[in-house]
């Protein structure tokens, strides 16, 4: 693999992005419209995919128009906020200087995942005169962070202008070593409705609290059991599914039975799982309690909510993608992540999947996040193979 250094306009790039302020609960326009004006620049047409309100986008691009339909290269423009995480750098500040790990680009974004954005659209011309056979499809998506939601209209798009890739490349941060497999994650909320009374006066009512804590102790007996009897996944830091509450709220006041509760929790499971089967075995065990409830008050209950639903991704070993992945990146194994992507989405909309990207997870999210000049270097280096590979695979 190359060993050149990271080029100028690279790092120029990746720096204007993380100076961009997209968390997730904010426009991503101004990154869409320097990605777009910058591919306009060389020709290449950009189709915009919108949220309802119309203040974010993806975008969906084809370098190397008329060639066999190719390679997706995949990033998603949001990132999550730094309110009250101690930074000794302003996180917007995309500062270049010498980190844990050698010279660094700081900024939230740096690591998860604008450098991957930044390195593509800096290579976009490199890609355009490359000699690959078949075409390179720019998709970059909002609002990943919050639950994977850009990314269904833009393959939604892409599958209604008859555009089939064989192969997608999701530039989440691996240190540059393609993932072949990650869990699900997948998050509820459950509103319990009781009937409030005078706390002297509890055979009266309908104890929101107690009902909801009867439904979190079934989430917590499933847990229990995914680690005493699910078969292993080896690879996987927690190599068993879990489940986990986040969240509870709920009552008014000491001497007040609560009408109303709230929770929240969450399944991440293996790609060999269920997480629907997970979250019907918890409705079914509200139901069940529910017939009790109403003899007291016929409106009390429970109601499920969706949060997210991010599918798990299991690749191979010997796809294609997972090949020209090693290959690019200069690395003979594989590796697993414990995180979410949007890898799940792009596989099981037919479309062979792999995650790698520059940096570390372990930055990603965190005070002072960076990603190493040399991860992006191997990254830049990755996308100038891409650019005269001979094949997928």
């Amino acid at each position: 693999m190359s060993q050149l250094p990271l080029s100028d306009r690279a790092l120029a790039f990746a720096q204007a992005l993380v100076r961009m302020n997209t968390i997730s609960d904010r426009s991503n326009l101004e990154l869409i419209g320097f990605a777009r004006d910058h591919l306009a620049s060389l020709g290449v047409k950009s189709r915009l995919t919108w949220n309802a309100e119309r203040t974010k986008a993806n975008l969906f691009a084809t370098l190397g128009e008329g060639k066999p339909a190719g390679v997706i290269v995949s990033g998603h423009t949001d990132t999550v906020p730094w309110e009250g995480q101690a930074w000794t750098v302003d996180p917007l500040s995309a500062i270049v200087q010498d980190g844990p790990e050698g010279l660094s680009l700081f900024g939230r974004g740096s690591a998860d995942m604008k450098s991957f954005i930044a390195i593509a659209l800096a290579n976009a011309e490199r890609i355009l005169a490359g000699n690959a056979p078949f075409a390179v499809h720019f998709a970059f998506s909002y609002e990943e962070e919050i639950g994977c939601f850009g990314v269904r209209e833009l393959i939604a798009d892409m599958r209604d202008a008859g555009v089939r890739p064989l192969a997608c490349i999701v530039g989440e941060p691996t240190s540059m070593v393609p993932a072949i497999a990650h869990k699900g994650v997948w998050r509820y909320r459950c509103c319990v409705r009781g009937k409030e009374a005078h706390s002297s006066l509890t055979p009266h009512s309908v104890n929101a609290i107690e009902m909801a804590a009867r439904v979190v102790g079934k989430v917590r007996d499933m847990a229990e059991a995914f680690e005493r009897e699910e078969p292993r996944y080896d690879g996987f830091d927690v190599p068993f599914s879990t489940a986990s509450v986040g969240q509870f709220h709920g009552g008014i006041a000491d001497n007040v039975v609560p009408r109303d509760a709230e929770f929240r929790y969450e399944f991440r499971d293996l790609p060999t799982a269920d997480a629907r089967a997970m979250q019907q075995q918890v409705v079914d065990y509200a139901r069940g309690l529910e017939p009790g409830m109403q003899r007291v008050a016929p409106d009390a209950g429970f109601r499920f909510e969706t949060i997210c639903e991010i599918p798990s991704f299991l690749g191979g070993r010997d796809d294609p993608v997972t090949r020209l992945a090693q290959r690019l990146a200069g690395e003979a194994g594989t590796t697993l992540v414990a995180f979410g992507t949007e890898a799940g989405l792009f596989k099981n909309a037919g479309i062979p999947t792999v995650v790698c990207g520059p940096g570390s997870i372990q930055q990603a999210h965190q005070p002072d996040e960076y990603v190493t000049l040399a991860q992006l270097a191997r990254c830049e280096a990755f996308m100038h193979g891409l650019a005269d590979s001979a094949e997928i695979g």
